[in-house]
């Protein structure tokens, strides 16, 4: 079986305990507003244009089978070949999306195994959304497991209860995103209800396997202390919780979008400074569960 990864993340210290290497599959089935992974959503392969790394070389054009390279790139003909990519020795053109099986995954993590075992670390699958490829994430962690690598999944729960229990027991750590308590405003900023999610989330006991669950602070979005104080309380009902963990506002996506050619809505937004994450710490220290700032 062959899954469609994003990119592969070596090193990562914010994805899971230790020392992770962060697999990002392709494909989402939520479209949040402030998506800082905006080339993971479709589930096919795009190409992101750096135009601040392109050294005008015109390398790319005459491999274009479309024509759509030449001279400004024309959207409507890009098949998503990665000719071009393939082409572009600056960095300029990279594809988002490219097919690897299990083997291919399990062949990168092996390269930081002793410090997965040094740090208690090991591979996180993100995205995107990782479980809209459940099956693949399921053959990769049976493959690691066989090595003695554990795995974790970063996931918005988005999915029927039935289809992605089994992947679940067989992580070290779920980290679950629970974005906004009120539907409508869910609905409005995600494309999706929220309904599914809270249900699942409650049934994540069933399941064995520690949880994090976790709120992206997006100003003017979620961040309202409404908000965090519904999903802590939500939160707090759920035995088997480590913690649950604010995202300060994560602004790096936006080169993603320019060379993607995309409106980024948040373009202007920044991360809350300390003092804030802190007084919102402090505003839900009686939430009854833990609660950290990332």
């Amino acid at each position: 079986m062959k899954g469609r990864i994003s990119s592969i993340q070596r090193f990562s210290l914010n994805d899971g305990d230790g020392i992770r290497t962060t697999v990002f599959l392709q494909g989402c089935n939520m479209r949040c507003a402030w998506c800082h992974n905006p080339e993971t959503l479709s589930g096919v392969s795009v190409p992101l244009f750096y135009r601040e790394k392109c050294i005008g070389c015109g390398h790319c054009f005459p491999v274009c089978p479309t024509g759509a390279r030449a001279k400004n790139f024309e959207a409507a003909l890009c098949t998503r070949c990665g000719a071009c990519a393939e082409a572009c020795y600056s960095g300029a053109i990279v594809m988002s999306g490219k097919e690897m099986t299990a083997e291919d995954v399990l062949r990168e993590a092996r390269q930081d195994r002793l410090y997965y075992r040094y740090s208690h670390g090991g591979v996180t699958f993100s995205g995107g959304e990782a479980l809209c490829q459940a099956e693949f994430v399921s053959e990769c962690a049976d493959r690691l497991a066989r090595e003695d690598i554990p795995c974790a999944v970063e996931t918005n729960l988005l999915h029927p209860f039935a289809q992605i229990a089994p992947v679940l027991k067989k992580m070290s750590l779920i980290m679950a995103d629970i974005k906004l308590m009120d539907d409508a405003a869910h609905a409005k900023w995600t494309g999706v209800s929220n309904r599914q999610i809270l249900e699942n989330a409650a049934q994540l006991e069933s399941i064995g396997v520690p949880v994090i669950f976790r709120t992206p602070l997006i100003p003017g979005v979620t961040d309202g202390m409404e908000n965090l104080r519904a999903t802590a309380a939500f939160v707090a009902k759920i035995p088997g919780v480590r913690y649950y963990e604010l995202l300060n506002f994560n602004p790096l996506g936006a080169d993603k979008y320019t060379a993607l050619r995309e409106e980024n809505p948040f373009a202007q937004a920044r991360p809350l400074p300390r003092e804030a994450l802190e007084q919102l710490r402090s505003a839900l220290s009686d939430a009854g569960v833990p609660v950290r700032i990332s």
